[in-house]
């Protein structure tokens, strides 16, 4: 019996070289053919072959040359920076922060701007996403994907926004306008979610495949990641940790009328500077009255206890239910909470619960959910352009 063929294998081997070609090149710097050939095990006529291929796609560039033995010096090639970009954008209650990055992941441009004077979400979208661009010297075209992070619901099933508590203008429909608009693929997700991506990225995640994210600050969210994935739920609710029913506080029974959700009165923003006032320490806002007491030394002890054992009745109920060996508090209030609030959450959750999960506070410290948005744009982008190489 003769052996079966599978069509377009060659084609596929191709392809397959190409982009562990493209990955080496952005993790490694720029290369030679020659060890180009030798990191992917291809043959040097191949490996000369495909930065051929790469060169006319223009994905790849030579930029410069290196110095060797005897003959010639062998040129240098890297990942064309302009052979795309993406934007993220960080959308927030009173402002919209954008930044464009190229295909390399390079950050060359960024815009912030209010949102308090206008009542059009598609507006302000657009002008950030093209002020972005274009102070990064990207023209518009180049643009592959743009990532807005955005409070509240996110549908699973039609990537539109379902419910924001603090952006009554950004609603079902926008996000159809938003890419009507652009002419550019616009994609929706969670500011928590993508602080989380962040986090696994460059953060106190980092190779962790199985955490979760508690953001606390004016809000409180969580974001969970499980196999290294996000998980959205359903409904894409997962981790809308303030709505948790908790003891203490009053329950709501009709969220859509816009009432404090349980937890969210127990621990977020206003409950911290309730807590701090009642311990002696005022401050403009949350996480000042945070770093304040921890300023104050044991002084402070009482304060950082009393936030630690609320925040560990949304920290322990998640994690009974996921057992995740990681907890990253981060948001204004867990940053700002440091290695001392987060020792008290992870005792208080021990003491009351079978899990022992780590926890610990985040490893980023500017614009989490910016840098989220733009590598969840590049890791889309760069699956476009590197997975079709071959024509």
């Amino acid at each position: 019996m003769s052996a079966t063929r599978l069509p377009g294998t060659p084609r596929l081997l191709r392809a397959l070289n190409d982009r562990a070609a493209l990955e080496l090149l952005l993790e490694r710097g720029p290369l030679t053919r020659a060890r180009l050939g030798e990191l992917t095990g291809l043959s040097k006529v191949t490996a000369s072959q495909l930065v051929e291929r790469l060169e006319e796609r223009g994905l790849v560039t030579r930029v410069g040359e290196q110095a060797g033995g005897r003959g010639p010096n062998a040129q240098l090639y890297a990942v064309r920076p302009g052979s795309a970009h993406v934007v993220g954008v960080d959308v927030g209650a009173d402002r919209v922060v954008a930044a464009c990055a190229d295909i390399t992941g390079a950050v060359n441009g960024r815009v912030e701007q209010s949102t308090r004077d206008t009542d059009d979400p598609v507006g302000v979208v657009h002008n950030a996403v093209v002020q972005a661009a274009s102070s990064a010297g990207a023209e518009l075209s180049t643009v592959r994907r743009v990532v807005l992070g955005t409070p509240g619901l996110v549908d699973p099933a039609t990537g539109d926004i379902t419910f924001a508590f603090n952006l009554p203008r950004w609603h079902r429909g926008l996000l159809a306008a938003l890419r009507e608009d652009l002419r550019i693929p616009v994609v929706f997700e969670n500011d928590v979610n993508l602080a989380a991506v962040a986090e696994a990225q460059s953060g106190a995640a980092r190779g962790v495949p199985d955490f979760v994210l508690v953001w606390v600050g004016a809000g409180v969210g969580l974001a969970i990641v499980l196999g290294g994935r996000l998980h959205h739920g359903s409904t894409g609710a997962a981790g809308e940790i303030g709505y948790l029913p908790v003891p203490g506080v009053p329950i709501p029974r009709d969220v859509s009328r816009r009432a404090k959700p349980a937890f969210q009165q127990l621990a977020g923003a206003d409950a911290v500077r309730a807590v701090a006032r009642e311990h002696g320490f005022g401050a403009p806002d949350a996480a000042a009255a945070v770093r304040a007491a921890i300023d104050a030394g044991p002084a402070g002890g009482p304060m950082l206890d009393e936030l630690a054992r609320r925040l560990a009745l949304g920290v322990a109920s998640t994690c009974v239910v996921l057992d995740p060996p990681l907890v990253v508090l981060a948001g204004e209030v867990g940053q700002a909470g440091g290695a001392a609030l987060a020792e008290r959450v992870q005792h208080e959750v021990a003491a009351i619960t079978l899990v022992r999960p780590r926890v610990v506070v985040t490893g980023l410290t500017e614009e989490p959910i910016l840098h989220g948005a733009l590598r969840t744009a590049l890791d889309a982008v760069r699956d476009e352009v590197f997975g079709s190489t071959v024509g």
